[in-house]
């Protein structure tokens, strides 16, 4: 018994002819996907085509995460992620490596991979300076847990209050530590409320108080 190859031989091309114009992750049906990187608090939340999709913190520090959107994409729809809710403590946004993966079209790459980047918020710390003269000079002070020094401006008048922040500011959850490394000529110094740790705001109240000496 003789069988015929035609069929088969037919069908084989018509199903390579298919796949050629796909190109989708299933029957011209595309997933959103993508990466977050440097997520460490809960609550983020993107938004794309008027879906939102929360993404927890990896388990392991430091891990990126993988996320990928509930509904999928015809050929040729439009979709734009982007950032609806920021996690506590942290800014995400756009990865600027790539700020193109985050908006197109089904079908126009191969696989939608958008990229975001997150960010632990740091805030300045400083405060107010009182009792020093026009012509004092030498007082310097430092932040000895996340370093950077400075020498605050005396130029004003007598007796004016000085306020300063620290040259860097201080992310969130990491500790401070004001201390005068430097007494200012004919003048002792010393500071209120030096040390804590940072929170969701800037710290304005590490004042210093200089007395004659």
């Amino acid at each position: 018994m003789k069988f015929s190859l035609i069929r088969p031989a037919a069908a084989l091309v018509l199903a390579l002819g298919l796949a050629a114009c796909g190109g989708g992750d299933d029957d011209n049906n595309y997933s959103i996907k993508g990466t977050v990187e440097g997520l460490v608090y809960p609550g983020l939340v993107l938004t794309t085509n008027g879906k939102d999709l929360g993404v927890a913190p990896p388990a392991k520090a430091g891990d990126p995460v993988q996320f990928t959107f509930p509904h999928r994409l015809g050929y040729g729809d439009e979709f734009s992620i982007s950032v609806k809710t920021q996690p506590a403590h942290q800014s995400c946004g756009v990865n600027t490596q790539a700020p193109r993966s985050v908006f197109g079209t089904g079908g126009e790459l191969a696989q939608i991979n958008a990229l975001f980047v997150c960010e632990v918020n740091a805030y300045s710390i400083g405060g107010k300076i009182t009792g020093l003269t026009k012509d004092t000079t030498g007082l310097v002070l430092t932040n000895g847990s996340s370093g950077g020094s400075i020498t605050p401006v005396t130029d004003q008048a007598s007796g004016a209050v000085i306020e300063y922040a620290m040259p860097f500011n201080v992310p969130f959850g990491v500790s401070y530590g004001v201390t005068v490394v430097t007494q200012p000529v004919g003048r002792f110094c010393t500071v209120s409320n030096p040390t804590g740790i940072m929170g969701d705001a800037p710290v304005t109240n590490i004042d210093v108080n200089c007395v004659p000496t």
